[in-house]
């Protein structure tokens, strides 16, 4: 015999694994019998802006840029790290400060070889 409380505790947990996926494939079985099937002739293009692309769709992009992004988001998740742990930095004790300094000169080494090959440079 079960417990009433087991099965309670789960049953939540049941519904979801099998009414989820049931609900999801529904969904997706609805929008593909509803979709549209005739293509437009102006779909395959790069921008259904009306305008033809000129002179390719694919235009090489200097690198630099992708890089100058990267060093972005890069600090910018450094500054998710540092502020919560400034607020309990007292209470984790010297071994998460010495941590937080090791992180923080990785990032410092990191910022100084992209400054070294010139990635900050706008040319």
């Amino acid at each position: 015999m079960l417990n009433t409380d087991y099965v309670l505790r789960y049953t939540p947990l049941v519904l979801i694994l099998f009414v989820g996926p049931i609900m999801i494939g529904g969904a997706l079985v609805v929008a593909r019998l509803l979709a549209p099937r005739q293509a437009e002739e102006l779909k395959p293009s790069t921008y259904e802006s009306g305008m033809p692309s000129v002179p390719e769709p694919f235009t090489q992009v200097n690198l630099r840029y992708y890089l100058f992004a990267i060093l972005f988001v890069l600090f910018e998740v450094e500054v998710l790290f540092i502020l919560p742990w400034t607020v309990v930095v007292r209470e984790l004790g010297a071994a998460a400060f010495a941590e937080m300094m090791l992180f923080l000169g990785i990032l410092l080494f990191g910022l100084a070889y992209a400054w070294r090959k010139g990635v900050l440079q706008w040319r």
